[in-house]
């Protein structure tokens, strides 16, 4: 332990923390990729919307969600309205091209005396998941995090059942930290949380990652990836 983490008592103390605080609150900006766009969450958003979550019949996406399905599309649009008009969370769509919306995702926790900030609210239509697009919507969001607004710390948080969360979290360069027991009810259910994170330190080599997976050059002709981000992150 170098000696600068030691205080005058001996006493083992946190790094110093340079940078200025608090950081800047998100702006609520549309941010451009390669394979689509994240959109700020508008209510002419909910009918392509609904139509992509249509697709899940059996509702699986809805399950660790703390709403239940659309009944119908004036649901969807009454939805759309409230989260357009969020703050914290703060919603975004994530677009084809074309502007065609096929889920959401969302900044919150959003804490700039500190500069923490989480991603979360993820929900992906099926035509969305397992996608250049759906991974590229969570690297825009962290290069947003990271790289513009000059967070320390980028947090993913998720059901302790939901698997697919959990292992999506790991593949993006999420580090667990703990589960936290009994941290909630949804749905009238018990919910334990997992937790993960990002430090700004860890950002570089994932960034890098990223850049590279995307690649069009990592893709065959149907759009299926060639190597994994995993391999990508561990050659960083």
């Amino acid at each position: 332990m170098s000696s600068d983490e030691l205080n005058a008592l001996g006493q083992p103390v946190g790094r110093p923390v340079a940078g200025a605080f608090p950081r800047p609150r998100p702006p609520h900006v549309t941010l451009p990729g390669r394979y689509g766009r994240l959109e700020p969450l508008r209510a002419h958003h909910a009918p392509a919307l609904f139509a992509a979550y249509a697709e899940d019949a059996e509702g699986r996406g809805w399950t660790y969600l703390p709403i239940a399905p659309w009944a119908d599309l004036s649901a969807a649009e009454a939805w759309c309205r409230n989260g357009q008009a969020s703050a914290d969370p703060l919603f975004y769509a994530v677009c084809t091209p074309e502007g065609t919306a096929l889920g959401v995702c969302s900044l919150l926790r959003i804490a700039p005396e500190v500069g923490s900030i989480e991603v979360g609210y993820i929900h992906f239509a099926p035509a969305l998941q397992r996608t250049a697009l759906a991974t590229e919507a969570m690297a825009l969001l962290m290069t947003h995090v990271f790289d513009t607004l000059g967070y320390r710390r980028c947090e993913w948080k998720c059901h302790a059942l939901n698997a697919a969360s959990r292992r999506a979290a790991e593949r993006l360069g999420f580090t667990y930290e703990g589960t936290f027991r009994q941290a909630s009810v949804v749905k009238g259910r018990n919910r334990d949380t997992a937790w993960f994170s990002i430090l700004d330190s860890e950002w570089p080599r994932m960034k890098t990652a990223f850049t590279q997976w995307l690649e069009p050059e990592n893709f065959d002709a149907a759009g299926r990836q060639l190597r994994p981000l995993g391999a990508f992150a561990t050659a960083c």
